[in-house]
């Protein structure tokens, strides 16, 4: 059963521009293994992790870098659940969670779905 759905966009050039302004978004947004990607992964990741906020209702007690985001080896990706991550998804009952990203046009979107087995 779907118990949240959120979507998020960010613009590309905007984000881009407040990463060169400030550089200490880098770590504060991203887990380690985010860092070093280009600045449209990056945007694609914190549009995922906007998404994740809203199809949960709220942050709770989340930081951004709780909510990181690996590829698998085919290249789709998906939150890793470990730590404050699956605290929070088990204390709301939610089993699985789905995630896409993209970017074009200027633009970075992502979608994710919250499932719970009840």
């Amino acid at each position: 059963m779907i118990v949240g759905i959120g979507v998020d966009v960010v613009d590309l050039a905007r984000f881009g521009r407040q990463v060169d302004r400030t550089p200490a978004l880098i770590p504060r947004l991203f887990a380690e293994s985010e860092r070093g990607l280009a600045v449209h992964s990056l945007a694609a990741r914190f549009a995922a992790k906007e998404a994740l906020v809203k199809a949960l209702g709220h942050s709770g007690t989340l930081t951004w870098r709780d909510m990181e985001i690996v590829s698998d080896v085919h290249g789709n990706p998906g939150f890793v659940v470990d730590g404050p991550l699956a605290a929070v998804l088990a204390a709301r009952g939610i089993d699985r969670v789905h995630v896409t990203m993209t970017h074009d046009a200027g633009v970075a979107c992502a979608f994710v779905v919250a499932e719970a087995d009840r």
